[in-house]
């Protein structure tokens, strides 16, 4: 068998888990907030082995900007010293998938910028997204998504928008990443969700 390090920091959790194959041999799952770059690195040592892997799966976005930098850095670092593939995800994928089983179709909102929620639909059987990814204000995102059950960071706060639902407060999990089968094959390249807020200076 071979080894996988899962790295899951877009949000305000910082997870890892080492998989040898599809057994889960460790993680450690921590909400941190802010401090993502400081716990990484110490979080991986304290796996089995050093956490070392044959290959790596990063969680790739939306979320948190500097949380997402942090563990494609960590992740393409290891990959190159390691010599050893690194593939990527998103993190409403992975929400949607530790959450298949409870529904047959669902909607992932999590935090976002400016005040705008990362929002996705998702049909659960088998998994795949019935909707683009995008980042809107809350009025517009309870109207865009219609699942009975939310799941994610901002699932209370689309609920109660919209008026209706269930809501599944939670963050991504890097032991649920190999549930994502081939949608766990991105690129390790951000998602950020949402246009720079920067503009080009006009001539």
């Amino acid at each position: 068998m071979s080894r996988t390090l899962v790295i899951d920091t877009a949000t305000a959790a910082c997870s890892v888990a080492l998989f040898d194959g599809d057994r889960l041999l460790a993680e450690i799952h921590e909400e941190v907030g802010r401090g993502h770059a400081e716990r990484l690195m110490p979080m991986i040592a304290s796996l089995p082995g050093g956490g070392r892997a044959e290959r790596l799966l990063v969680d790739c976005g939306p979320g948190s900007f500097t949380g997402v930098r942090v563990g494609l850095a960590a992740a393409r670092a290891l990959a190159f010293g390691w010599n050893a593939p690194v593939h990527g995800y998103s993190s409403m994928a992975v929400i949607a998938a530790a959450a298949a089983s409870i529904a047959p179709a669902l909607s992932v909102a999590i935090i976002g910028g400016h005040g705008e929620l990362f929002v996705q639909a998702y049909c659960c059987d088998p998994l795949r997204p019935m909707s683009e990814l995008a980042s809107l204000p809350p009025a517009e995102a309870a109207r865009a998504m219609t699942a009975q059950h939310v799941f994610g960071s901002a699932a209370e706060k689309l609920v109660e928008t919209r008026g209706y639902g269930i809501a599944h407060p939670c963050l991504p999990r890097a032991a649920n990443a190999l549930r994502l089968g081939d949608m766990a094959m991105l690129p390790a390249s951000p998602i950020y969700g949402r246009a720079a807020d920067a503009k080009p200076a006009a001539a």
